[in-house]
């Protein structure tokens, strides 16, 4: 069992990678203050999104929405997509497969 350190995303963003194998990863982002983004990108990995704490208002591709504790969905691959904090908390994210820039 490897432990992964906390490294700054962006401003106001934590991320740690939780676990890792090549086929799935999952991540922690903590977004620390109303207002910090995940800025619009793409990568080739499927992601799925659990809402484990906190507001967000996410976009994917041209449809905007918000979301909340509980709240879940999958990004398909290449699909641009980021988003805003409402709220401060927490998003957990898996990927497949592996998202070897995260190592």
């Amino acid at each position: 069992m490897s432990v992964f350190p906390v490294v700054q995303a962006s401003e106001g963003v934590l991320r740690q990678v939780l676990a890792d194998h090549p086929d799935l990863m999952v991540v922690a982002f903590q977004f620390q203050t109303a207002g910090a983004t995940g800025a619009r990108h793409n990568h080739p990995h499927v992601q799925s999104t659990f809402v484990e704490s906190g507001r967000f208002r996410f976009s994917i591709e041209d449809e905007s929405f918000e979301i909340g504790p509980g709240d879940s969905f999958v990004i398909p691959s290449e699909a641009v997509h980021g988003c805003v904090c409402l709220e401060p908390g927490r998003l957990v994210d898996c990927f497949t497969p592996r998202r070897d820039d995260f190592l």
